[in-house]
């Protein structure tokens, strides 16, 4: 007899990329253990509307999110706003002095290391049971 080994999957995507995966996993809960949604584009640059978080509500994957401090496409506290509609656990990682594309000078290798320590924190107790 084969052992059965459990794998699970976790998505994500950057600006409209993480907007996409959030839709898909608001669609069907089943389908991935978690979702990493960089620069979340909540709306478009330098206006408020119209807001790209009608699922939030039908979320029920637990999601982290990293967004950039001076981000066009919504602000953290924009973002911390908008994911009190999100049921499932969700924490956000603000990068400091960071525009939409998440990096600033020479900041790729700290940006790497902070978002995996904080994925790993955050999905850790996830991550053991797979």
């Amino acid at each position: 007899m084969k052992a059965r080994v459990s794998t699970k999957v976790y998505l994500g995507g950057h600006a409209y990329g993480g907007c996409q995966a959030s839709l898909l996993a608001a669609s069907d809960p089943t389908l991935v253990a978690g979702l990493l949604l960089l620069s979340y584009p909540l709306h478009p640059p330098q206006q408020s509307a119209p807001l790209r978080t009608q699922h939030f509500s039908s979320l029920r994957t637990p999601a982290m999110f990293v967004q950039a401090s001076k981000d066009s496409f919504g602000t953290p506290d924009e973002l911390r706003s908008a994911m009190d509609a999100i049921p499932a656990p969700t924490m956000v990682v603000v990068i400091e002095n960071a525009r939409h594309e998440l990096l600033t000078d020479g900041n790729s290798e700290t940006l790497s290391r902070t978002v995996v320590s904080e994925f790993r924190g955050f999905f850790g107790s996830r991550i053991k049971a797979a």
